[in-house]
């Protein structure tokens, strides 16, 4: 009868919690785990968990630049983590390059690993090209460059899964406009000839990421959803009396492109989202790097 009478004011004891590492958070009946760096998730009772890996972002591409493609994005549920310690490897974004015409770099892979455990893997954003440069494979590919004439961008999902971790680079537009970066969502757009670059690919979308990105406030916010690894867009280039449309980057950190005849640097992807940087019109200024990636896992409270 005592027993009886302390549940009914306390209530039913609340389980422990069978993961722990990273930044918790709750939100309605779930925990989440944020890693925005390495660590370590420790598992003390086999768990099934929704996942969230996203790679780090590639970097634009020097004079009449590429946007960088964004990281691959992989988010699977139901994934049984036994008991035991798993590594967590958040992949850097980019870093600029310096001034000199240079591809930007690729984005660092983003993973989840233990012994015994098939991994869950996303691969980094590929780079933006410089001039005549074909750009950089990778979960999202990165967007071409152009230097008299009009070039492909490069292809997505380079770990080959399924569904696919990321898009296609846009292609370059004769003569200086560069191909907007592949998404997680979308691949890059392709120049406007004497015009613009090509606007990035939109980053990953769905039911699952609105409610991380809710319950975590990670990811970029736009009508409602919430979105992951958007590609960065192209650079403007000269030309004549010089454009000056400025592209987009995607939704989900992507960077904008620079603009030449404004003197408008290109911007790097967003840290923690997986964005690719834009694309640079000056070959005498420093590329615009990635932004870095993220790993999230979600349980039952």
């Amino acid at each position: 009868m005592i027993a009886n009478v302390i549940t009914g004011i306390t209530g039913a004891p609340v389980p422990p919690d069978p993961l722990s590492g990273g930044t918790l958070y709750t939100s309605g009946s779930y925990r989440y785990r944020v890693f925005t760096g390495n660590g370590s998730l420790v598992v003390s009772s086999s768990t099934s968990c929704d996942v969230l890996v996203v790679a780090g972002g590639g970097g634009g591409g020097g004079q009449n630049g590429g946007g960088g493609g964004a990281g691959g994005v992989r988010a699977l549920t139901s994934q049984t983590l036994a008991a035991k310690t798993y590594t967590i490897t958040v992949g850097a974004g980019a870093a600029a390059t310096t001034p000199g015409g240079n591809n930007g770099l690729s984005g660092n892979t983003s993973s989840i690993t233990a012994t015994s455990f098939s991994a869950i893997n996303a691969s980094g954003g590929g780079y933006g090209s410089a001039n005549t440069s074909a750009p950089g494979t990778g979960g999202s590919g990165g967007g071409a460059s152009a230097a008299g004439s009009s070039l492909p961008g490069a292809s997505g999902n380079s770990g080959g899964y399924s569904p696919v971790e990321g898009y296609a680079g846009g292609a370059s537009a004769a003569i200086y406009m560069g191909g907007g970066g592949g998404g997680a969502g979308v691949a890059g757009q392709a120049a406007t000839a004497s015009t613009i670059g090509g606007n990035g690919g939109n980053g990953a979308t769905s039911s699952l990421l609105n409610n991380i990105g809710a319950a975590t406030s990670t990811g970029e916010l736009n009508g409602g959803n919430y979105y992951y690894a958007g590609g960065g867009g192209g650079g403007t280039g000269y030309e004549g009396s010089g454009p000056t449309g400025r592209s987009t980057g995607g939704l989900g950190g992507g960077g904008r492109g620079g603009v030449y005849q404004t003197s408008t640097n290109p911007t790097a992807g967003t840290a923690n989202t997986g964005g690719g940087g834009g694309g640079q019109p000056f070959g005498l200024q420093p590329t615009a790097g990635g932004g870095s990636g993220i790993v999230i896992v979600r349980y039952s409270a």
